[in-house]
């Protein structure tokens, strides 16, 4: 079962790296980005697509990754708490 999902994993990792290769070779016209505040730098459309894409994905394993640990802390927590009740009744 470890095989088929590190198989998976890899099929899906080169499917992105080549979707992500087509679009920048297929959008090459070039795009400035402005954010009102700031004026990034000319690149092809294609490049700013998957680099939106990756900034993303980061950002979002971050604030999962985040929400993770506070929930396994209130876990942790409530585990202690059971387990201190539980000491007392008996």
């Amino acid at each position: 079962m470890r095989l088929v999902k590190k198989l998976i994993f890899v099929v899906l990792a080169f499917l992105a790296l080549f979707i992500g290769l087509m679009l920048v070779i297929n959008n090459t016209d070039q795009v400035a980005i402005n954010l009102v505040f700031l004026q990034l730098p000319e690149f092809s459309l294609g490049t700013w697509l998957v680099a939106t894409f990756v900034a993303g994905a980061l950002i979002g394993g971050a604030l999962s990754t985040m929400i993770i640990v506070m929930l396994k802390t209130r876990l942790g927590s409530a585990r202690r708490k059971i387990a201190r009740l539980v000491h007392k009744k008996s």
